[in-house]
């Protein structure tokens, strides 16, 4: 390839680049960080998302639909994020109600070694408690995401916040109570089909 084409090829992959990050950089650190509840880990992949985009253009691979490639990497980055921290830290301390019942997320959740249909299920109820995350209230959503997902115990969130543990219990208490209702209804549908 002619030495001007690639610059110029390049001083336009440049500008493509600039103009997605300018037009998704707000919407973009909005979405990771209502995800990510620790600010040093959602910048890091804020970076990782925008670091990606520069090297797909660096390697001549243009994205057509680039907002929603973006979101969809950084959805990714978040999923990995919450893997690595949820193989590292020990396991979350359950919630337990009035009735002395233990609620957990892997509670929720059909085992990933169940098989097909079941890994099959689990990536429905991972993406409906994606959206149901999105319903709670955003104490409840935090608390939840810090404490399930990301295996802060609750004498940490008491200690960051400043808010007193049996708060904190009695949030998650409630976001697990809407997403367990949430939940079983998707796995009940996935189960009639």
């Amino acid at each position: 390839m002619d030495e001007a084409l690639r610059n110029g090829l390049m001083a336009q992959a440049d500008q493509r680049i600039s103009e997605a990050i300018g037009r998704n950089y707000s919407g973009l650190r909005a979405f990771i960080r209502k995800r990510v509840a620790d600010q040093s880990d959602a910048e890091d992949i804020l970076q990782d998302v925008f670091y990606e985009l520069v090297e797909t253009y660096r390697m001549m691979k243009p994205v057509e639909q680039v907002t929603a490639w973006l979101f969809r990497v950084a959805r990714n980055r978040i999923t990995d994020l919450f893997r690595r921290k949820t193989r590292e830290a020990p396991a979350a301390e359950p919630v337990v109600t009035e009735e002395g019942e233990e609620l957990r997320l892997e509670d929720l959740l059909p085992s990933p070694d169940a098989g097909p249909d079941a890994a099959y299920a689990r990536t429905l109820l991972v993406d409906a408690l994606d959206e149901a995350l999105e319903e709670l209230p955003a104490e409840q959503r935090e608390v939840f995401i810090a404490h399930e997902l990301m295996g802060y115990s609750f004498k940490e969130l008491s200690e960051q916040s400043g808010i007193p543990v049996n708060t904190l219990l009695s949030r998650k208490h409630y976001a697990v109570l809407h997403l367990r209702d949430r939940l079983q209804s998707v796995y009940e549908e996935f189960l009639t089909h």
